[in-house]
């Protein structure tokens, strides 16, 4: 399924999509946190039908209930194809020593064995950060790893 994707300058973005009937719809996610769900006129897919704004927190119920199915399935994929692997949030705490430094400063791959996959920050997740990512207290890291490497790295951004 294709997505169209648009910045909306000054808004944010909106993602834009076909059903298989041939319905467009879209969501548009404002900087401020809200979401709006668009429903395109059958007759002109330019027009709006529809136009339904959620609250931050509506938003991520609607997500987790559309997705909810989906995502636990793959992840019950996931886990048969790479048994012994687990994934892993782990918060940025003011005290930690790589508050407000890079993700290529804890060197977490090369001391621990486990990966970094994503940060969480403001509700909004930064798949496959880069060495030069710098953390922020109260970011939530993504890892992936044995439990043992996925612990190594709590310690290390825990305590270095």
């Amino acid at each position: 399924m294709d997505v169209e994707e648009t910045p909306l300058p000054g808004i944010g973005l909106r993602h834009d999509f076909s059903t298989r009937s041939g319905r467009r719809l879209g969501v548009v996610s404002r900087h401020d946190g809200r979401r709006d769900l668009v429903i395109y006129d059958a007759e002109d897919p330019d027009a709006s039908r529809e136009s339904i704004t959620l609250t931050p927190e509506e938003g991520d119920v609607l997500s987790e209930l559309l997705g909810a199915p989906h995502i636990v399935e793959k992840l019950a994929d996931l886990s048969r194809a790479f048994a012994g692997l687990v994934g892993e949030q782990l918060e940025i705490t003011a005290g930690s020593p790589y508050a407000d430094r890079t993700l290529g400063d804890t060197q977490a791959r090369t001391r621990t064995g486990a990966s970094i996959v994503a940060v969480v920050r403001d509700h909004e997740v930064l798949a496959s950060p880069r060495p030069d990512f710098q953390f922020h207290p109260g970011d939530i890291v993504v890892v992936v790893g044995t439990p043992e490497n996925t612990a190594a790295v709590a310690q290390l951004l825990r305590a270095g």
